[in-house]
């Protein structure tokens, strides 16, 4: 099956193929030459004529038609000679086979009628029992033209049908790909939202601390220093549950369950209230009657995470103002957090700014983030309600 349904061009060494099946042909046309018709036995002539007439078999595979001309031009002197009409049969059917399993059938078709025609009325001239004899067994010639035309064909399908198959494996490794893809940049998103929030949110709580301790020795505030460190240990229990959840999601290889719930709205006011612990002034306004769709929630939950770590990082002031407004309208949500601190226009975007508009458009929204005329940034985000699952 494997040598049926390869191209006869692309065989491997295919030259030398052809020259062991030269020979053999060669040695079957000299035993028909020598044990069939004796009166037309070829002479000196013939049987150079019938000898060269084998050496096209060499180049079948690569140039067909030029081998049944070489065919003709020297096949055809040896016929009007009136040499054995049998001999040069089988490299007749070769040459005819190899014609028709490389070019078109319609082609094929035409080549192989106009060379039957042009040899039986050279026969027909030279002896018409003969003639009559080799129309008789066209028939067979035709039938191995036939069988090649078929063979073709059914290589052809058999390469479309392989094709198919490399395209939709391709296909199918393609999306393994980008599914992968996909979730490495989700997790990525997660624990920059979360490790950004939590150490900022740690970072400003032990400046606090330190600030304490560094004021008065002498009058020492041990109840804000307590208050100080707990919040510390709060933050790191809560980063801590988060971390565990996002690595037990990688380790649970193919488990489609593997996620905990995702965050929405409802947890705005755990962030809001951490946000406070570090000295910001926040002020939180949810105007929404329904709940969103869970991907839009989750988006909205992380955009305002990530907005209120960048306020608390860059803002520049212990007395910071931000304020968060999440409003449902005309079939979207809109999340705003603005700050009046001293902003971060003046620095490159980093991979904060570039995950909001990533949440976003992941359930078809847009972001817009800069700073604001004088002083303070501006995250301004609108959700589609219906957006992408």
């Amino acid at each position: 099956m494997a040598v049926i349904n390869r191209d006869p061009r692309t065989a491997l060494h295919a030259t030398r193929k052809d020259v062991l099946l030269a020979l053999a042909v060669t040695a079957l046309a000299v035993v028909i030459a020598l044990t069939t018709d004796p009166a037309r036995r070829p002479d000196a002539l013939g049987w150079l004529l019938l000898l060269a007439g084998q050496l096209p078999v060499v180049w079948r595979r690569r140039h067909p038609l030029a081998a049944l001309a070489a065919e003709g031009a020297l096949l055809l002197p040896y016929h009007a000679l009136d040499n054995n009409h049998t001999a040069p049969l089988p490299v007749s059917v070769v040459v005819l086979y190899s014609l028709a399993v490389t070019c078109r059938p319609l082609y094929t078709l035409l080549t192989t009628s106009t060379a039957l025609a042009v040899a039986l009325s050279v026969m027909m001239f030279v002896n018409r029992k003969q003639a009559a004899e080799a129309l008789r067994i066209s028939g067979w010639v035709l039938a191995v033209v036939f069988i090649g035309i078929a063979l073709r064909f059914y290589r052809q399908y058999v390469a479309a049908v392989v094709e198919r198959a490399e395209r939709a494996e391709r296909t199918r490794e393609e999306e393994v790909r980008r599914r992968v893809a996909e979730e490495r940049l989700r997790i990525a998103r997660d624990l920059h939202d979360l490790l950004a929030h939590s150490i900022t949110l740690i970072g400003v709580q032990t400046s606090v601390a330190a600030h304490i301790l560094n004021a008065d020795p002498e009058r020492l505030d041990r109840q804000a220093v307590a208050k100080s460190l707990d919040d510390i240990a709060e933050t790191c229990r809560a980063a801590r549950g988060e971390l565990r959840t996002t690595l037990e999601v990688l380790r649970e290889h193919g488990a489609g369950d593997a996620r905990d719930p995702l965050p929405d709205l409802h947890g705005l006011e755990g962030l809001v209230a951490a946000a406070r612990v570090s000295g910001a002034e926040v002020d939180l306004t949810v105007t929404t009657d329904e709940v969103p769709p869970a991907a839009v929630g989750a988006a909205a939950y992380r955009i305002v995470q990530e907005a209120l770590t960048n306020a608390v990082r860059h803002g520049g002031r212990q007395d910071l103002g931000i304020r968060v407004g999440v409003r449902a309208g005309d079939g979207s949500l809109r999340v705003t957090v603005t700050d009046d601190g001293t902003g971060t226009g003046g620095g490159a975007p980093g991979f904060g700014l570039v995950g909001m508009r990533e949440r976003a458009r992941s359930v078809g929204g847009t972001l817009d983030a800069g700073p604001l005329p004088g002083k303070g940034f501006e995250v301004s985000a609108v959700l589609p309600l219906g957006g992408n699952p």
